[in-house]
């Protein structure tokens, strides 16, 4: 999936409805600002299979609109073939890792990285809890710490 040369991150959280699609469209603003577009593959998934197909919630693109950000992404499951071809697989907290982490075990010659989003955080906020059951201020707390990690995340791989 990754050309040549070219780095590549897979943003997961648990349904790929809130967390995940707003740090995929973060990170690709900030690629965007940096001119580095032909360099990075971004995109996002889910650990489950609960909202495959779905747009993000309505809150969460409520909350990139009101950033300048728009997606037209769709739920997505992980699959075999992100561990042989994400470089990073970048997750929001600790059952998203123990998840990821249990799946790639089962994934011959795995090349992605397996990270917390939030061990990038440099307020050191290291889980990005899940806004799907709060309020409008969830998703304003979730895209902060997206902002600060995947800043940081594109420094340090840059």
């Amino acid at each position: 999936m990754a050309a040549t040369g070219r780095k590549s991150v897979l943003f997961v959280c648990l349904g790929n409805i809130c967390r995940s699609p707003i740090a995929e469209a973060v990170f690709q603003k900030l690629v965007v600002e940096q001119g580095l577009t032909d360099q990075w593959m971004i995109d996002s998934g889910a650990v489950s299979d609960w909202n495959i197909g779905c747009s993000p919630d309505v809150r969460a693109l409520s909350c990139l609109r009101r950033h300048g950000l728009e997606t037209t992404h769709k739920a997505r499951q992980v699959t075999k073939e992100d561990f042989l071809s994400f470089d990073y697989m970048l997750c929001m907290d600790e059952s998203n890792l123990r998840d990821l982490k249990r799946k790639s075990e089962k994934v011959q010659n795995c090349k992605s990285k397996i990270e917390l989003l939030g061990s990038y955080d440099p307020q050191k906020c290291h889980i990005i809890e899940d806004p799907y059951y709060g309020k409008d201020e969830d998703f304003e707390t979730v895209y902060q710490q997206c902002l600060r990690c995947c800043k940081s995340f594109l420094e340090k791989c840059h």
